[in-house]
């Protein structure tokens, strides 16, 4: 069995005193996995993998990050942050940097990298999205799917262990998302752990390890991508995956 690189133990978490987020969730996920998150709105899932770079704080339970826990120790999530990237519905650029100086800036102020190597590190991760020839641009002169591009090569700058994506694909118009499922694919190919909120069932389907189905905070299901699909376990998955694949 692979090794563990983050898990959750009974991890709780609430909104205020009434909205309970997370309820007792469990869930290891192996080094190299790929974990596809779906569920109805307001079920958890963005919460969910926002906990693991701390993001959002959990009140209950246990959850570790590649040997360390998070609590309200800074330097265990100065830690945990340098080996996780994430990439966010909204691109979250800075619109008056060129590409190349969104993709320098950390690595160089957080990383402390000279601007040579920095701007070395940028371009290889440019290249590795397929859009190198837009470094000199701003990220308004770039579409919607460039643009996630280039905020795809920013979290890999860091050299990131974990991925996260929340909806990486739901700001994007449709031409546009086949562009960025397809950088995506390529990376699930070179063995980055990945954990994707997505309701793109086609992605889930071509790379998922294990799809997770969540609904009012809990895992309901977790299943391979054919056994979720085919042979789902649960009348909730059954009747939000028929809403979804429009059956």
């Amino acid at each position: 069995m692979a090794e563990s690189i983050i898990r959750f133990e009974k991890v709780n978490k609430w909104y205020g005193n009434n909205f309970h987020v997370l309820r007792d969730i469990d869930l290891n996920v192996a080094r190299g996995e790929k974990i596809v998150i779906c569920g109805p709105s307001g079920s958890g899932k963005s919460t969910l993998i926002r906990c693991i770079n701390r993001l959002e704080e959990h009140q209950e339970g246990r959850l570790v990050v590649d040997g360390v826990e998070l609590s309200d120790d800074v330097k265990a999530v100065d830690e945990v942050r340098k080996k996780v990237g994430m990439v966010f519905q909204q691109f979250n650029l800075f619109p008056h940097l060129t590409v190349l100086d969104n993709l320098t800036l950390s690595p160089m102020w957080v990383g402390k990298l000279p601007r040579k190597e920095a701007v070395e590190k940028a371009m290889q991760q440019l290249e590795r999205v397929r859009i190198a020839d837009q470094a000199g641009k701003y990220p308004l002169q770039l579409s919607g799917g460039q643009q996630q591009r280039v905020a795809i090569a920013r979290a890999l700058c860091l050299t990131p262990k974990i991925m996260l994506f929340d909806e990486p694909t739901s700001a994007l118009d449709p031409e546009m998302i086949k562009e960025v499922l397809d950088v995506m694919i390529e990376l699930a190919d070179q063995g980055i752990t990945m954990l994707c909120v997505t309701h793109e069932m086609g992605f889930a389907k071509a790379v998922a390890d294990c799809v997770i189905f969540m609904d009012e905070g809990q895992i309901v299901e977790s299943s391979p991508p054919h056994e979720f699909f085919n042979n789902p376990k649960s009348e909730r998955s059954r009747d939000f995956l028929s809403k979804i694949l429009g059956h």
